[in-house]
């Protein structure tokens, strides 16, 4: 069945005609730390009912959103990727993310924290003046979730999953569950957190990913 639109010539009211049905947007944020199969998605979206997964992501289809592509060796089957159309809703998903973020309640042990929030919180706090010239890339390990964030000469690649080269530091932060980022952060900037690599890239870490005061 057709969905209803707005009939508003408006394109805050095209966007959620597009992208504003429950889950899509969650959708789409796991897809731009990471392109993913359809079992991929079921996991990391904990909740989510298989046929909304299949309705959201045959809507986001349709919509040029996303596309089918066939796995790169050595995978197998089919992966979900955003298409450049669905690249640019990066900007609209962290700004909602960051104003979001002010309306959580306090962090309690328990709480489930996505390590695709966790890469689009990388994205967000990166502050380019800070990194200008910079080419380095970390690995952020922390309870079985794994994050790279590569700076080349001052522009970021970010993600889930390891980094696609290998990292000039790897920093695993302690726990049995992920923490949020503003924890990973606390950990990194008191030194609570294990290395593999030079130690003089984390205090570059906690420099170029940190917010530019306004």
């Amino acid at each position: 069945m057709r969905r209803k639109g707005f009939d508003q010539y408006c394109g805050l009211a095209r966007a959620l005609e597009l992208i504003g049905e429950r889950w899509a947007l969650l959708i789409i944020r796991e897809l731009l730390a990471h392109p993913g199969r359809y079992t991929d998605l079921l996991d990391e979206l904990p909740g989510i009912p298989t046929n909304v997964l299949s309705t959201r992501l045959k809507e986001l289809e349709e919509a040029g959103i996303v596309e089918r592509r066939i796995a790169p060796a050595p995978q197998r089957g089919v992966v979900y990727v955003l298409t450049k159309a669905g690249e640019g809703l990066e900007g609209a998903v962290l700004t909602l993310a960051l104003w979001g973020n002010g309306q959580l309640a306090e962090y309690e042990v328990g709480d489930r924290v996505p390590p695709s929030s966790l890469a689009m919180a990388l994205r967000a706090t990166f502050n380019r003046d800070a990194a200008r010239g910079l080419t380095a890339s970390w690995e952020i390990r922390a309870a079985g979730a794994v994050l790279h964030a590569v700076v080349t000469d001052g522009h970021l690649t970010s993600g889930t999953g390891p980094a696609p080269t290998e990292p000039d530091l790897v920093v695993t932060v302690p726990g049995d569950a992920v923490p949020p980022y503003r924890e990973i952060m606390r950990a990194i900037k008191c030194g609570e957190v294990e290395l593999s690599g030079p130690p003089s890239l984390l205090d570059t870490f906690a420099r170029v990913f940190t917010p530019r005061a306004i």
